[in-house]
């Protein structure tokens, strides 16, 4: 069992993290659409952009150990992980309306299927691009 969670310790990290950033997606929803009542569109937009910025933060320094140094190589991991997270974003988005509004297949079932593809491009955009691990 230890080696198995050595061999397999980031996938395993990446998959917390990202239960941890859906419960700060929801967290801060809750906060910004309750006691705050600033709407769901608003609430919605903000919770994204907060829980964005926990899964850089957890996913650079926990996940894949990015030890960046300089300015310009954090400004590209920054860059690079927001627009990698709209991009993908976006693909759930269209993932929803090509298969359930046009193909008219099961929503949940399609939100399944388009959590996975994300969560699969997420995580290699992250490991091969974003924080790749400098030679």
């Amino acid at each position: 069992m230890i080696d198995f969670l050595k061999k397999h310790k980031e996938i395993i990290l990446y998959l917390i993290v990202g239960g941890l950033t859906t419960l700060v997606n929801i967290g801060a929803y809750a906060l910004f659409a309750y006691p705050l009542e600033m709407g769901v569109t608003l609430s919605t937009a903000l919770a994204w952009g907060v829980s964005v910025i926990f899964a850089f933060f957890a996913n650079k320094l926990i996940v894949f150990e990015s030890k960046s140094t300089t300015k310009k190589k954090l400004l590209f991991e920054i860059g690079s992980f927001f627009l990698a997270r709209l991009v993908s974003g976006l693909l759930d988005v269209a993932i929803m309306f090509v298969f359930v509004d046009l193909l008219e297949i099961n929503d949940m079932i399609m939100k399944i299927v388009s959590n996975v593809v994300v969560i699969i491009i997420n995580y290699i955009l992250s490991k091969f691009i974003i924080f790749k691990k400098e030679k």
